[in-house]
C-alpha cells in the first residue's frame, strides 16, 4: 500500500513539474513583417535575438539600447530589428538619388531654355542689324569724280569724307559712289574743293596717296542714303 502511494505521489510531482514548466513556455514575439516584432510574455532582448538570428548587441543598437545594459521590455510593446535601419538607409538613398536626378534634370531644362533665349535674342539682334544696314538710297546721276589725299593737303580730316558743291550734297550727306570699273566707295560730304564748288557735277574723293587709281580721273553714279 505505501508503494502504491509512492508511486502516486511521484506522478504527481512529476506531473506538476511538466505544468509548471508548460505555463512558463515563452512565447515567441511576433513578428510583423516590416522588420518589427511585437513583445509577448517572457520574451526578452536575448530570445528575440536568437529567434531573428541577430546578435542582442545588434537589436540594442537598433532601439537606442546601451549595449550589454539592462533591457527590460514589455508584452506589446515593439522592437525593431536591425534590418529596418538598413532599409531606411536605402530608401533615403533612393530618395536622395531621385531628388539629384530631379535637381539635375530641371538645371539642364533650365539651361536649355536659357540658351533657347539667347539664340532668339541673338536672332533678333541680327535681324536688327540688318534692318539698320538696309537703307534707301536715291540717285543723283553720273558725276565726274577726281581724287585727294588730304594729307598731302596738310589736312587732318581723314579718307571717309568727300569733297562736293554743298549747294548739291549739304555737308554730312552719305553717298555712295560706284566707280566706273564697279569699286563701290562709301564717303560723307565733309568739305568743298576748288574743282566741286565751280561744278556741280564733280566730287573729290578722299583717298590715300598710294591707292588714288593710275587713271586719275574718272566718272561714277552717285546715291544719296538715307
Amino acid at each position: 500500500m505505501k508503494k502504491v502511494l509512492s508511486i502516486a505521489l511521484v506522478s504527481a510531482m512529476a506531473l506538476s513539474g511538466i505544468l509548471a514548466s508548460t505555463s512558463n513556455t515563452v512565447q515567441a514575439a511576433v513578428n510583423n513583417g516590416d522588420n518589427t516584432v511585437t513583445v509577448e510574455k517572457g520574451d526578452t532582448y536575448k530570445s528575440i535575438a536568437e529567434a531573428n538570428g541577430i546578435s542582442i548587441s545588434a537589436l540594442e543598437q537598433a532601439n537606442g539600447r546601451e549595449v550589454g545594459g539592462f533591457d527590460l521590455i514589455f508584452p506589446g510593446e515593439t522592437i525593431t530589428l536591425p534590418g529596418a535601419t538598413t532599409t531606411t538607409d536605402t530608401t533615403d538613398t533612393t530618395n536622395n538619388t531621385n531628388t539629384t536626378t530631379d535637381t539635375t534634370s530641371q538645371a539642364t531644362d533650365a539651361s536649355q531654355q536659357t540658351q533657347s533665349q539667347t539664340a532668339t535674342t541673338q536672332a533678333a539682334t541680327d535681324t536688327t542689324s540688318q534692318a539698320t544696314t538696309q537703307t534707301t538710297s536715291t540717285s543723283q546721276g553720273t558725276f565726274k569724280i577726281s581724287f585727294y589725299d588730304p594729307s598731302v593737303l596738310g589736312s587732318n580730316m581723314g579718307y571717309s569724307g568727300v569733297a562736293a558743291n554743298l549747294s548739291v550734297f549739304p555737308k554730312g550727306t552719305q553717298l555712295k559712289i560706284t566707280l566706273a570699273d564697279g569699286t563701290v566707295l562709301y564717303r560723307t560730304v565733309n568739305d568743298t574743293g576748288t574743282f566741286a564748288n565751280s561744278n556741280s557735277q564733280q566730287l573729290d574723293v578722299a583717298m590715300p596717296s598710294s591707292s588714288i587709281p593710275s587713271y586719275g580721273v574718272t566718272t561714277a553714279s552717285v546715291e544719296v542714303l538715307s
